[in-house]
Order: structure tokens, then sequence, then C-alpha cells
């Protein structure tokens, strides 16, 4: 049908992984569609440079899961007799799709309809689908070529050799270790190698919060979600995997806590403190709902959750697609006689009337993410199977 970045759901799933991976894209969901940006609950908004909030998890906790994920839809894979060389191109096909559904969502309708302006010289290459798609791609390979004690030595080497970049590295102009929007050397990079290709609504102009640099880290946080889902597949006791899941977040944590001293806690630039930090508490949260859910068997308040999980990403790119046609493309004829947006048109007749103007924004977040919860439910009683 369309897309997804796993397998529709099957009794031989984890629920718990389902569950977190649907709890990660509804939160992206909720995130990314309020009424009016004007308008947010604290939590919701990102932070504006250093620092972080409930919003800057979202995406990193994503990635993290496609990690865990991806030991056991390679191990499935394996189990059916699939080689080496037909899970490179299985792997390699998937991310072209994801990263070629980002792009398509950066540029569409390309100037073909709703009087659209655009440009092949501005369309912005870097985005949530094309980072996605690149960490999917790097950290398989790595999964597929490397053992397990060098996936950790891949890992904490990549959040090593970010930091020692961001601080050492001289940026023409600016010298080494700015760690301001602009003078950085990811702002660099961007600005250099994707000069007018990176996103409009970044905090300073040419800089991306998915740029080249800083996919560094966050293949690394991809890779520390695949070491956990090595845990989670080895022969100890669930109670034990449970603990062992558990303190290793808390550590990851800790030491993410420990780096924002040196290198601020900072999802722009992807900082190692961020990755280590954003992984922790992602392990931690998913210990405990594996331990809620797959060990304790409480089951029932994950489900919605659990079928988001199983076509996250199908969903990811529906409401991309349709938040960008009822918030820009799609235009009605609104009370003063001008042309406006479809969303701005329900968003003034349904949501500001009912309540103040930043309980209205959520509102309207909160109904897009029932409007998908009610598509995922419709694929799962159709029994669909949306899959790259």
């Amino acid at each position: 049908m369309i897309l997804d970045n796993n397998q529709s759901c099957d009794s031989a799933r984890l629920v718990s992984l389902d569950a977190f991976r649907g709890l990660a894209v509804a939160g992206m969901i909720l995130v990314n569609n309020p009424g009016d940006w004007n308008h947010l609950y604290p939590p919701l908004k990102h932070a504006a440079w250093h620092g972080w909030t409930l919003a800057d998890l979202i995406f990193p906790f994503f990635l993290w899961v496609v990690g865990v994920a991806l030991t056991f839809s390679m191990a499935k894979r394996r189990q059916r007799g699939e080689t080496p060389s037909m899970l490179r191109w299985h792997v390699l096909r998937r991310a072209l799709i994801l990263f070629g559904l980002g792009l398509f969502l950066a540029g569409f309708p390309f100037g073909l309809a709703f009087d659209h302006p655009f440009s092949w010289a501005t369309i912005r290459i870097p985005g949530v689908l094309q980072r996605i798609a690149i960490c999917y791609w790097i950290v398989a390979m790595i999964a597929l070529h490397a053992r397990i004690s060098t996936q950790w030595v891949i890992t904490f080497l990549l959040l090593i050799v970010y930091w020692v970049l961001l601080e050492w590295v001289p940026v023409p102009g600016y010298g080494p270790g700015v760690l301001t929007p602009k003078g950085n050397l990811a702002w660099y990079l961007d600005s250099t190698l994707l000069a007018g290709h990176t996103w409009s609504g970044a905090p300073v102009p040419g800089f991306d919060p998915e740029g080249v640099l800083s996919t560094l880290p966050a293949v690394a946080t991809t890779l520390l979600g695949l070491l956990a889902g090595h845990f989670l597949r080895s022969g100890h006791s669930s109670t034990v995997k449970s603990i062992g899941l558990a303190v290793a977040g808390c550590v990851l944590l800790g030491l993410g806590i420990m780096v924002d001293y040196w290198l601020p806690i900072n999802k722009n630039l992807w900082t190692s403190s961020y990755a280590m930090f954003t992984a922790g508490l992602a392990q931690l949260v998913f210990a405990c709902c594996y331990w809620l859910i797959d060990v304790r068997g409480v089951q029932r308040w994950a489900r919605p959750l659990a079928l988001y999980g199983c076509t996250a990403l199908t969903l990811f790119f529906l409401a991309g697609l349709i938040g960008r046609l009822t918030g820009s493309l799609i235009k009605v004829i609104g009370p003063s006689g001008k042309l406006i947006s479809l969303k701005s048109f329900y968003y003034q007749h349904l949501f500001q009337p009912c309540c103040d103007p930043v309980t209205a924004s959520l509102l309207h977040a909160v109904m897009f993410v029932l409007l998908f919860y009610g598509i995922a439910f419709m694929i799962y009683r159709q029994r669909w199977i949306l899959a790259v």
C-alpha cells in the first residue's frame, strides 16, 4: 500500500515495542500539529537552543526504538533464510524510499497545484524522515557486519568524535568551540554543503536541525537502541532484562547530565550529551513499559499505542501530508472575504470559540492524534499491510 518501517503487528511481537514506538509517533504528531504555533503549553515547545523540553525527547525516542526493532526484524529475516546480500538490498531499498518520501513532503505538490511556489534550488533536503532513513541504513549495515563489541566501540567513538569536532575544529570567522546558533561547526557545514536547502524555520539561516554533522550522534542514538535490542533478545530472564535495561538507562541518563556541564544538552545540535541523555531516558521508559506490558501482562491500556506503533511511519507521513494540505495549500474564503487556509477556517470556527487560545491549540493537536488513531484502527481492522 504505502510504507512503514516495520511489518504489521503479529502475535510474536513484543507489545511493549509497538506501544513505545506508538507513543513516540503519537507524540510527534501531537507536537507537529498545534492549532496555533503562537499559543503552546511550554512542554510542547522545543527548547530555543540549549536545554530540553518534553517535545525534544520525542524524535530521539523514535530513533532509539528504530535501533531496538532492527535486532528483531533482522533476526526474523535471517530465520527465513535471507542472505546478507538480500538483507543489504532490503535495507537500502527501504532507506531510499523513506528518504524519498521525506523529500516528497518537503516539495509537495511541486508547484503543480494550489498555486504552490516551488523551486528545486530551495527544496529542503534534510528532514525527519530523511534522518530516520540515513540512521536506519547506517545502523543496519553496522549490525550486519560488526560484532556487538565493535558496535559498542563505534557508538561511543561517534559521540566522542562529534564532541571533539564541535569543540576543537575552527570555523572560519568564528574559531573553535562556538556553540551559539551561528558559528558552530554544524551550522558552517550545513550552510556550506546544503546552501539554500536547509529548514526555513531553523534558529539561524543556513542551519538545519537534521543537518549533515549532527547525523553522527543521531546514528549513535540509534545504535544505543540496537544494543538495547541485543540485550532484549538475549537468554536472560524477563526480570533480569527489565532491571538491566533500567539500570543501563540510568547510567546513560547520568552520563548525559554529567557531560552537559561541558557540552550542553541541545536538540538542534544533537550534542553527545543530548544523545546519551535521551537514549538513557528512552531506555528507562521502555524498561518500565516492557515490565508492565510484556512481563506483568497489563496490556489493555497499551493496545491503542500498539496500533499506532504497527504503522508508525505511515501515520507520520500521512499526518505530514494532511497537515501540509490543510495548513497552507488548500484555501477557502474566510469571514473577511479573503482567502485563508482550510486549517485557519475550521480552527477559527471549531476550536477558538470553545476555550482559551493555548487550550484550543492543544485540542487541535489532540484531534490530530485521535484522527490518526482512527486511521490506525481502520488499517488493523482491514488487515492491510503497509510496508516498504
